[in-house]
């Protein structure tokens, strides 16, 4: 008997007939292995963990003004967190993504990148707003076994800025945090746009200058239904390719070798310095590939970002329960990974919760 939760609320069952919206538990059980597989033959080897639901930015695409955080009392402890990357390096996860809300408003995330620092994971990055983001913690952070820093960046006009983000960190900081994290080699630097139709489209070519500029990935994204408002609409959506025609107006590109579980697909100038990427959930989507699991702030496993199937670990950290328990709550978990989101159908239901409460 394991003790399981769905909600984070206490529920004591056997693992594998608390599995919801799947199949029966006799086609469900993962196998035997000491790896992450889901159903559909897809190695799982990234973990992007939320180590916080708050954020100091309200991006109109994300998170309501007036939004509610989690009581602190229920989310994971610094050890639990650690105790979660633990496992899933016995599982074969090698690549760790630190996200949140915003993780530098985690008041121990330092400790918890020097704990991880030390594990040999192959890539551990985090992705940040860039508002609190000095030299000083950038250089902390990679002396401490970071490799990566992703900031998101919304906009390069400064007229935008606050009506996007709903926060008075100024554009320029934004663009020193991307240059400082740049210097001290926390490198290769991506920076995240969500591009919104009639909002900050007109500005794809600007983003591709500054990708050339600042020497760093600029990876443009299509709006997903995620955001908290809950309008979102498929003719809000500025695909890739529209996005790409725009940019080659300007710029002669030339496409990178991308690994299968790529999330972007990447393009190098002609011209020289830094690289463009299109993020296309949802008019070329990429799941066939995906390697990727996800775990909130409370202790809540997603095995899919655009999926409402989730299970919630924190009980049975608080219980007590052995490793190899642990290990097998991530199999059966990622063995229910669903085949793709089906975002681009007629069909599609977008999920109940948003990307502030899942995490990046």
């Amino acid at each position: 008997m394991i003790f399981f939760n769905v909600s984070c609320g206490f529920l004591t069952h056997s693992l594998s007939i608390l599995k919801m919206n799947t199949p029966p538990p006799s086609q469900n059980v993962a196998p035997l292995s000491d790896k992450l597989f889901d159903s559909h033959g897809r190695q799982i080897r990234d973990l992007r963990l939320s180590v916080t639901d708050r954020c100091n930015f309200r991006c109109i695409y994300c998170t309501e003004p007036d939004v509610k955080y989690l009581p602190k009392s229920d989310l994971l402890t610094l050890d639990e967190y650690v105790r979660v990357v633990k496992i899933a390096l016995s599982l074969g996860i090698d690549k760790l993504r630190i996200t949140g809300g915003e993780p530098t408003l985690y008041p121990q995330l330092n400790q918890f990148i020097e704990k991880v620092g030390q594990m040999g994971l192959r890539d551990i990055a985090l992705t940040t707003n860039g508002s609190m983001l000095s030299r000083e913690l950038a250089q902390r952070w990679k002396d401490s076994g970071l490799h990566r820093v992703t900031v998101s960046l919304d906009t390069l006009k400064p007229s935008r800025k606050d009506a996007i983000t709903r926060s008075h960190t100024t554009l320029k900081d934004v663009i020193a945090a991307i240059d400082t994290v740049r210097d001290v080699g926390l490198t290769p630097v991506k920076v995240n746009a969500v591009i919104l139709r009639g909002v900050n489209d007109d500005e794809v070519s600007d983003f591709a200058r500054f990708a050339q500029e600042h020497e760093i990935d600029m990876r443009l994204i299509e709006f997903m239904a995620l955001d908290a408002r809950k309008n979102w609409k498929r003719d809000d959506v500025v695909t890739a390719a529209q996005m790409k025609r725009r940019i080659e107006q300007e710029f002669t590109l030339i496409r990178d070798d991308d690994t299968e579980s790529s999330t972007s697909m990447n393009y190098r100038f002609t011209s020289g310095g830094g690289r463009i990427g299109f993020i296309a959930s949802v008019s070329e989507s990429f799941c066939h590939g995906c390697d990727r699991i996800r775990m909130m702030a409370d202790g809540t496993v997603r095995p899919c970002l655009f999926s409402d199937d989730e299970w919630c670990i924190r009980s049975m950290l608080q219980m007590g329960a052995s490793d190899e328990n642990l290990r097998t709550f991530f199999q059966d978990a990622a063995w229910a990974k669903s085949a793709g989101h089906g975002m681009d159908k007629t069909d599609f239901v977008r999920p109940k919760k948003t990307m502030s409460t899942i995490g990046g």
